[in-house]
């Protein structure tokens, strides 16, 4: 998929994309270095990938930092931030895009300590180094966005009510945000094909991804949405900071 950013858009601006080694967060970094953005491939352990991404968009020219932390330790995050603003002296963009809650052997309260407590986190954490003019991006899912008024699959209930009270919360922090003259916007999608979150799903329940497609008649892939975040860091804000991707029909909205 092409570029929906414009070339030197976002000509020398820092962007932190977190979870970006591979999937939406990577498609998205490539979107935002191809507009001229300088960008950290956050990863909490997935080192080559992140690397090799990075490598790439210096390879064409652009600026790129693979930094190693887990969201959910605050001196990892901490350490995360000073590497970038001792590199690049802030940060202009920042996509809050990881989350989880569906591995195997984490423990029952990661999906919360992940999908919120980490996400305010390095929101806070990064706060003091963002100019007025910077812009946030929480990535969601219509499941997650609309868990308290419509239904999703048991097995993604736990998940999806975590990263809803991560939104609810960074929501919380918007008058902060805006006395510093920081944009915040939530941006929301559908089930998503070909990401671990729907790969995982369709594995506990299978025929889910299908079931889904025939409802709403096309799902969008990784790329597409990752297009749809890229663009969020450029768009007016909407009134009520959600950009919602897709159809929102079966969700009461």
């Amino acid at each position: 998929m092409s570029n929906p950013l414009a070339p030197g858009s976002l000509a020398d601006k820092r962007a932190l994309v977190t979870g970006s080694s591979r999937g939406i967060g990577a498609d998205t970094v490539g979107y935002l270095a191809g507009a001229g953005a300088k960008v950290v491939v956050n990863y909490r352990n997935k080192a080559k990938r992140a690397e090799q991404i990075a490598e790439q968009v210096v390879a064409d020219g652009g600026a790129a930092l693979a930094i190693g932390a887990d969201l959910t330790d605050h001196a990892s995050v901490q350490a995360m931030v000073d590497q970038v603003v001792e590199a690049w002296g802030g940060i202009d963009l920042l996509v809050l895009n990881a989350s989880g809650g569906m591995e195997s052997g984490v423990g029952e309260d990661y999906a919360l300590r992940l999908n919120r407590d980490a996400q305010v986190d390095m929101l806070q954490t990064a706060v003091p180094h963002m100019p007025a003019g910077s812009r946030v991006v929480f990535v969601t899912s219509h499941q997650a966005h609309f868990v308290e008024t419509a239904e999703t699959m048991d097995e993604y209930v736990p998940v999806a009510k975590s990263k809803r009270a991560g939104e609810l919360a960074l929501r919380e922090l918007i008058p902060q945000l805006e006395a510093a003259g920081i944009e915040f916007v939530v941006v929301s999608g559908d089930m998503i094909e070909g990401t671990i979150t729907a790969t995982l799903l369709n594995r506990l329940n299978p025929g889910a991804i299908e079931g889904r497609r025939q409802e709403v008649g096309k799902l969008y892939s990784v790329s597409e949405f990752a297009a749809e975040i890229a663009l969020a860091a450029v768009e007016p804000i909407p009134a009520d900071h959600t950009k919602l991707v897709g159809d929102v029909s079966g969700f009461g909205a």
